[in-house]
């Protein structure tokens, strides 16, 4: 795995509080990424897949882990869809300001669940990052089991 401990990267801060024991939305590690919920759920199960390499390109990644990461992406994926059921999954995988440490984004998507049709991004950041969204310790730890007993499951 590459490092980059001169870093000044959200993602790969986030990583190290997932080694520290300090990420509180933590799911998962595999072999190529770490599992986690998004802090804000707007979309119940919102879920992130952040690559363990530092890379801002799929195709800057060695084959094989390149194989591997996407692989497990779309089990990481799978396992969101069986535990939350959305009508839709969206993955997003974006890359500018301070995140361009490879990440996925995984939405469950659900008919109605925003004023107009569309990426998730087209609402204003209050309507996604309102703290109303910010899950308490009880239904964290909910969706976090959810999730990973499909993790579980698909792996």
């Amino acid at each position: 795995m590459t490092e980059n401990r001169e870093c000044n990267c959200e993602v790969c801060e986030r990583i190290a509080l997932i080694r520290q024991g300090k990420n509180p939305y933590f799911v998962r590690e595999l072999e190529t990424g770490y599992v986690v919920l998004g802090d804000y759920q707007r979309f119940k199960g919102y879920t992130l897949f952040l690559c363990k390499e530092h890379a801002t390109e799929i195709h800057f990644l060695e084959k094989d882990f390149r194989r591997k990461f996407l692989e497990e992406m779309s089990l990481a994926a799978e396992a969101v869809y069986n535990a939350f059921r959305p009508d839709k999954l969206n993955y997003e995988l974006l890359g500018t300001g301070n995140a361009v440490h490879m990440h996925w984004h995984l939405f469950p998507r659900r008919d109605g669940d925003t004023p107009q049709t569309g990426p998730v991004w087209r609402l204003e950041h209050g309507q996604m990052n309102h703290e109303k969204y910010l899950p308490g310790q009880k239904e964290l730890e909910e969706l976090k089991r959810k999730l990973n007993g499909e993790l579980s499951r698909v792996l």
